[in-house]
């Protein structure tokens, strides 16, 4: 008789210790939920590290850059896939690079080359430092302009049909000077090395073939604005 009352009051314990246990988690299906319910919000870690939320109607991923952010959703109850997640965009090669240059101030102070870069793609690419300018015949590349603005490692996007500047001071401090209308130009990337080179003429404000002299030259750094733009 002893061990039937000992295995009933152990019997009895665990039940009431049950019962307690499912009152404090609201029960199977109670008004705390039940497991499945709890678990249908829960936090996602997408590749870069951001999070997002996952509910049951679809999949909500906010993914977090450091030039923003962006959105989208998926699943059935979405009804729409999420939008692409925006490419990089990389470096210009010079293939999708039109240029045009303008002669302005000719004769002048201030006189030099103002070379126009625009983006013919279809996709956004970036540019950074300076462009690599032979003028005319020779075969020496020109060197950034020594008081030129800070910013020369910079990237700068240009996006399709976007422009870029930059500009060629010429000089005529001495009697040994070079005469050209047409000059050659190539883009750098973030180490110093030079792609391909374009050749293209330089034109006066009417459209017309312009004829530059100098003796000294220097190039300023790709800029979203005119240099000397007086």
């Amino acid at each position: 008789m002893r061990t039937t009352r000992i295995r009933t009051t152990v019997l009895a314990a665990t039940t009431a210790a049950l019962a307690l246990t499912l009152t404090a988690c609201g029960g199977s299906d109670g008004s705390g939920g039940s497991a499945s319910k709890a678990g249908s919000g829960r936090s996602v870690a997408t590749a870069d590290g951001a999070k997002g939320s996952e509910k049951a109607s679809g999949t909500t991923v906010t993914t977090e850059t450091g030039g923003g952010g962006e959105q989208g959703t998926t699943g059935s109850g979405a009804g729409k896939a999420a939008p692409a997640r925006a490419a990089a965009a990389q470096p210009c090669t010079g293939d999708e690079i039109s240029y045009a240059v303008l002669h302005r101030f000719p004769a002048q102070e201030g006189e030099h080359l103002l070379i126009t870069a625009t983006n013919a793609d279809s996709k956004p690419c970036w540019v950074t430092s300076y462009p690599s300018v032979m003028l005319g015949d020779t075969s020496d590349v020109l060197p950034h302009a020594a008081k030129d603005a800070p910013g020369g490692t910079a990237r700068i996007t240009v996006k399709p049909g976007g422009k870029v500047y930059s500009a060629v001071a010429l000089f005529t401090d001495s009697d040994r000077t070079h005469t050209a209308t047409e000059l050659s130009v190539a883009l750098r990337d973030q180490t110093g090395d030079t792609g391909p080179g374009a050749g293209t003429g330089a034109f006066d404000g009417k459209g017309a073939p312009s004829e530059f002299t100098w003796s000294d030259a220097e190039v300023t750094n790709w800029n979203t604005t005119k240099p000397y733009d007086f």
